[in-house]
């Protein structure tokens, strides 16, 4: 289907700087290469700095999958929650995080190479992290307190530690960063809370000085026009960033966050940019080129959230394709930035149930709508195979309770420094029995027009990161602690197994010596998930049997 939303590109004299400005390669296996023993590693939080998911491994194919066979497991032996963390392999390591420690265990045998622990002031109650970025041997981490870490790979040692957010109560980084070209790109979570916007950085590798940064919300006239109702007691808050980035030809794509108050409309009745946005970068500047909005005027807290995958499709078009927290995904036209001209969003296509999403009023009564707060899709974006031209998009199916705060109430209640900024008083549909009620989805959709060609239903909430491979897999986790494997193509479930009593983590492939491998991270999501006796954090292996 067709939508008028508007992508904007900034100044018609944006410079394309693809040919000044070295792209990492992406690593390409065959299975020839895998025969001779050649490793595959998974390099960044969503596979590629294009972020597109996709495992080169063929071997990993359907005639395989029922052969899957656990070969080890790793048990943190902490049951903290914030088991969001997307694990990198890199010549045989796994790299992951939980809270305050990041471990490097043998991708083989899980035994544990090193761990390092940095204690952090809460910052928030989330106590979430998704991971690291890897450069040049080194590997880079944010904290609930704003700090952002290096460490060396080989070793754990610190090398560096900076703090770049915050100073302002209710900033956090919960974010796995990327890094390429002598920088890291990262940015802020918080932005439900009063007066916290979204900061994006670009950190120097060698010593984590700020190289540039970008606001979300910047205090421009231009944009603070789109918030007509700002003031001092109601300043333009949120666009946080709190997904992995994308990087591709030249240009870093971001994510934005909802606007604050959240559900409290007559707060923020313009434009409100740039939340809810995909936003592109001068990766060297920070110099902002284009955004688009696909989720505008919002009052459900529906942050376009996860991580773009960008992609070229079987029909020659180049896409992001991002998915919200409104129940859809988006794919978003890309062209080469010196044309300097609008462009409409491609599509649109429903990945969960939507439902009763008008504007929302001040109200004593409860009002339900569809998803909610923490429905559609969270902190794991699309997958993408170019072997069958589908994206693969993974959500959760929970509508929300709420009773709407008047103005004045949100401004009395909750306008007060590291406190939420919501402007209702919600909770989960049938909290009582969230399971009753809380499902998720897999959605198979046709990468160039966004028809649905498959779906599966999960019985609970799908937040793990969705993976393809070349061989005609797709890998998908749900907060039982299934995770499964389908026919690509035709969405046939093939083989699954309970890793463990949560998958919210990354599912990720790897190769070592010729042998694949598949890892997933289980364990206690952040709080507000519906898992009972959820366990100590783990990452388990599996490999074909006979491999």
């Amino acid at each position: 289907m067709r939508v008028d939303h508007r992508i904007s590109w900034v100044g018609v004299a944006a410079v394309a700087i693809a040919g000044c400005y070295k792209e990492p390669q992406s690593q390409i296996a065959t299975e020839a290469s895998l025969a001779q023993g050649t490793s595959v590693d998974w390099r960044t939080y969503n596979a590629d700095l294009a972020g597109d998911r996709f495992s080169p491994i063929r071997s990993l194919s359907p005639q395989v999958a029922p052969s899957l066979r656990r070969t080890c497991v790793f048990d943190t032996g902490k049951p903290a929650p914030g088991a969001e963390t997307g694990p990198l392999v890199i010549g045989g390591i796994l790299y992951f995080t939980v809270n305050e420690t990041t471990y490097a265990v043998d991708a083989v045998t899980c035994r544990e190479k090193w761990k390092h622990v940095r204690a952090a002031a809460p910052g928030t109650t989330l106590g979430n992290n998704r991971g690291v970025a890897f450069l040049d041997g080194r590997l880079f981490r944010g904290y609930t307190d704003g700090h952002v870490l290096a460490l060396d790979a080989a070793s754990g040692k610190p090398l560096w530690d900076v703090q770049i957010v915050g100073q302002v109560p209710g900033e956090y980084i919960s974010m796995a960063p990327i890094a390429a070209n002598g920088l890291v790109y990262i940015g802020n979570a918080g932005g439900d809370t009063f007066g916290v916007t979204g900061h994006i950085f670009a950190l120097r590798a060698t010593d984590g000085s700020t190289a540039w940064r970008f606001d979300t919300v910047p205090s421009t006239p231009d944009v603070l026009a789109t918030w007509p109702e700002a003031s001092a007691r109601n300043p333009p808050t949120g666009g946080a960033v709190w997904t992995t980035f994308a990087l591709e030809a030249g240009v870093l794509y971001v994510t934005t966050g909802n606007a604050a108050p959240d559900f409290q409309i007559d707060l923020r009745s313009g434009q409100a940019l740039y939340t809810n946005s995909l936003i592109a970068l001068d990766p060297r500047t920070g110099k902002l080129l284009a955004y688009a909005q696909p989720v505008g005027r919002d009052s459900h807290d529906h942050d376009l959230a996860a991580g773009p995958a960008l992609i070229k499709t079987r029909g020659g078009h180049h896409l992001a394709v991002a998915a919200g927290k409104d129940g859809r995904a988006y794919g978003i036209e890309i062209v080469t930035l010196s044309k300097g001209r609008d462009l409409a969003v491609k599509y649109h296509a429903e990945t969960t149930t939507r439902g009763s999403l008008q504007d929302q009023q001040s109200t004593t009564q409860l009002v339900r709508f569809c998803p909610g707060g923490q429905g559609g899709t969270e902190w794991n974006g699309p997958a993408y195979s170019p072997e069958v031209n589908l994206a693969f998009v993974g959500a959760v199916d929970w509508c929300t309770l709420l009773q709407i705060l008047t103005p004045a109430q949100t401004l009395a209640q909750q306008g007060q420094p590291g406190k939420a900024f919501t402007g209702g008083a919600n909770a989960p549909f049938g909290a009582s029995d969230p399971y009753a009620f809380a499902r998720g989805w897999l959605t198979a959709l046709d990468a160039d027009t966004g028809q649905v060609r498959w779906q599966y239903m999960a019985p609970a909430p799908v937040l793990a990161g969705v993976t393809a491979t070349a061989g005609g897999l797709v890998f998908m986790g749900d907060l039982y602690g299934f995770v499964r494997a389908f026919d690509a193509r035709t969405g046939t479930l093939l083989w699954e197994d309970r890793a463990g009593d949560a998958t919210g983590g990354g599912i990720v492939t790897y190769a070592v010596a010729g042998r694949p491998f598949v890892a997933v991270v289980t364990g206690q999501p952040s709080s507000g998930w519906p898992v009972e006796n959820p366990g100590t954090t783990k990452v388990v292996v599996y490999s074909p049997a006979g491999r």
